[in-house]
C-alpha cells in the first residue's frame, strides 16, 4: 500500500517574495563587484553566484548577461555618489574619496561599458553618457566655488583622467595609482572608502 506524504515533505522551503528577490539582487551586486575586482571580468558568473550564496538561475533571473551585471554595479555606483553628495555633512573632498572607491572597485566594469560603447550595442553609450552626467551633476552640487576643478568641463575629465590611471591586479595597486593621479592633479579626496564606512 502506497504510504502518503505529509504535507511539507520533500517541498522546498516557501520563497522569500519580493524581499527575497531584492535581498538576492543586492548580494549578486556586491558580489560581482568583489569577485570582478579580485580576479576580472573573465571569472565564470558562477563564481558571482557562489559569492552572493544563490543558485546561477538566480543569477540570471536578475542578470542575463556580463553586460546587464556591469550596468547594475554602475548604477549602484553612481547612486552612492549622489547620496553622498547630497548629505550636507560629507565634504566635496569625501564625496571625491566615495567616487574613488568605486572607480577602483569597479574598474573591470567601467572597461566592459566602453568595448560595448565601442561596439555600438544598443543604448549602453547612451547609458553610460546618462551616468556620467548623473555624476557630473552631483559633483557639481557640493562643488566650492573657486575649486580648481571649477571650469567648464575640468570636472569630468579630471574624473575621466583618474578613471583611466585606475589599473592593476590589485586593489591596493589600484586605489594607490587613483590617489596619485587626482595628487598630479593638485585635488584633495578625503578617506577612499564606500559611502556609510
Amino acid at each position: 500500500m502506497k504510504q502518503l506524504s505529509t504535507p511539507h515533505e520533500g517541498r522546498r522551503p516557501p520563497n522569500g517574495g519580493p524581499k527575497a528577490a531584492a535581498r538576492n539582487r543586492a548580494a549578486l551586486v556586491a558580489a560581482a563587484r568583489e569577485v570582478y575586482a579580485e580576479h576580472g571580468l573573465d571569472v565564470p558568473l558562477s563564481a558571482i553566484a557562489r559569492r552572493a550564496g544563490v543558485g546561477q538561475g538566480v543569477l540570471y533571473r536578475h542578470f542575463p548577461d556580463r553586460t546587464a551585471m556591469s550596468a547594475a554595479v554602475l548604477e549602484e555606483n553612481v547612486r552612492q555618489v549622489e547620496q553622498a553628495a547630497m548629505d550636507d555633512t560629507v565634504s566635496f573632498d569625501d564625496v571625491l574619496g566615495v567616487l574613488t572607491w568605486h572607480l577602483t572597485e569597479s574598474a573591470a566594469f567601467i572597461g566592459l561599458l566602453h568595448d560595448y560603447g565601442a561596439a555600438g550595442r544598443s543604448g549602453t553609450h547612451e547609458q553610460a553618457v546618462a551616468l556620467s552626467g548623473r555624476v557630473e551633476r552631483a559633483l557639481r552640487q557640493r562643488l566650492p566655488a573657486g575649486h580648481r576643478l571649477e571650469g567648464a568641463g575640468d570636472l569630468m575629465l579630471a574624473v575621466a583622467m583618474v578613471s583611466g590611471a585606475v589599473t592593476g591586479p590589485a586593489r591596493h595597486d589600484r586605489e594607490h595609482r587613483a590617489l596619485a593621479a587626482w595628487r598630479l592633479l593638485g585635488v584633495a579626496v578625503g578617506p577612499v572608502r564606500p559611502l556609510g564606512e
